[in-house]
């Protein structure tokens, strides 16, 4: 069966701190880690006061000093906020830290608003997302084996071959990844309209690179997983919330869940919320495991990156729990 991984934001839950945050997201990394989950990967969000993964690498760290064996990584960095050198700095300490346990996802998104994103790259005119291709093959050249004529290195960094990943909601990083043989990964979490376009594109144009043969997908997938049908579609009503609030401008907190999520919200809103939030199988382990596989069946991924933004923490943890132990058995259910 096709492995599984997490896609974690660090939520900050209404109430709550990012020092809790960031506890929690040690905690399911190292469930997750116990659970067979391939990688863990943490975004880069600004100015959002429910996210506390924007200063992505220091997370990383955090996460992968508390584990042992479960890749860890962005999901993703949003390169033009950075310089491809301070990125290939940062990913190269880590690599030297934790030697073949990270992942570099890249973004093209500012990951945050307007205002936010001029503000992180005060020093730069333009729109620097405009240079992303670039700065990709700049990054790469970063972590090629160095040479007498190179004279400028990320140290660390340098010959460390960090493994690079595209990410992407819409056709043009689908299109990168394909001329340049990276493995890509699209946000189908939250942004699912292009996914099987850009996915069909990926897959017919790539060409095989030193790193990669032959195409790679990983999807993401909201996965809300409670011991009855009612409290895992109650537990998602906390991501509904947020996504609701983030369509009137008003973006906070993880809130908690209510019974109720029809009395919050107008018609438009709720057409909104649910077109975002289609890739999403929300339910007990058999609903789950129906979701899992009707999912894999349609869509064929290389790989699945699992997210759930589950206000309560033990709940969350669980329906991890949930979706490994359904993953099992669609591997039994296969090998049979």
């Amino acid at each position: 069966m096709i492995p599984f991984s997490v896609l974690d934001l660090s939520p900050i839950n209404q109430g709550s701190t990012a020092a809790q945050a960031f506890n929690n997201s040690k905690e399911l990394a190292q469930r997750a880690e116990a659970l067979g989950y391939r990688r863990y990967w943490l975004a880069e969000h600004h100015n959002m006061p429910g996210i506390a993964s924007a200063a992505t690498a220091l997370v990383i760290s955090h996460v992968a000093a508390n584990t042992r064996t479960i890749r860890v990584g962005s999901g993703g960095i949003m390169l033009p906020n950075h310089s491809p050198l301070v990125i290939a700095e940062q990913f190269g300490t880590l690599e030297s830290l934790y030697p073949g346990r990270i992942d570099l996802g890249l973004g093209r998104a500012p990951g945050s608003d307007q205002r936010t994103a001029r503000a992180l790259r005060r020093h730069m005119g333009g729109d620097t997302a405009e240079n992303f291709p670039q700065d990709v093959l700049e990054l790469q050249e970063y972590f090629d084996e160095p040479s007498d004529y190179q004279a400028l290195r990320a140290v660390p960094g340098s010959g460390l071959k960090v493994p690079i990943w595209l990410l992407g909601s819409s056709m043009f990083s689908a299109q990168l990844a394909a001329e340049l043989g990276l493995p890509f990964a699209f946000a189908s979490h939250f942004a699912p309209g292009f996914m099987k376009s850009a996915v069909q594109i990926y897959r017919e144009r790539f060409k095989p690179s030193a790193t990669l043969k032959k195409p790679y997908v990983m999807l993401a997938l909201n996965v809300f997983a409670a011991d009855t049908q009612r409290e895992a579609e109650r537990l998602f009503t906390s991501l509904q919330q947020q996504f609701l609030n983030l369509i009137r401008g008003t973006p906070g907190q993880l809130r908690p869940p209510v019974d109720d999520i029809d009395a919050l919200w107008q018609p438009g809103e709720q057409a909104h919320v649910e077109r975002s939030l289609s890739c999403a199988v929300v339910g007990d382990r058999e609903t789950v495991e129906e979701g899992l596989q009707a999912f894999i069946d349609e869509h064929a991924p290389d790989e699945l990156i699992i997210t759930a933004q589950i206000y309560d923490h033990a709940a969350r943890l669980h329906s991890f729990e949930i979706a490994a132990q359904a993953r099992e058995s669609l591997k039994e259910t296969i090998t049979l």
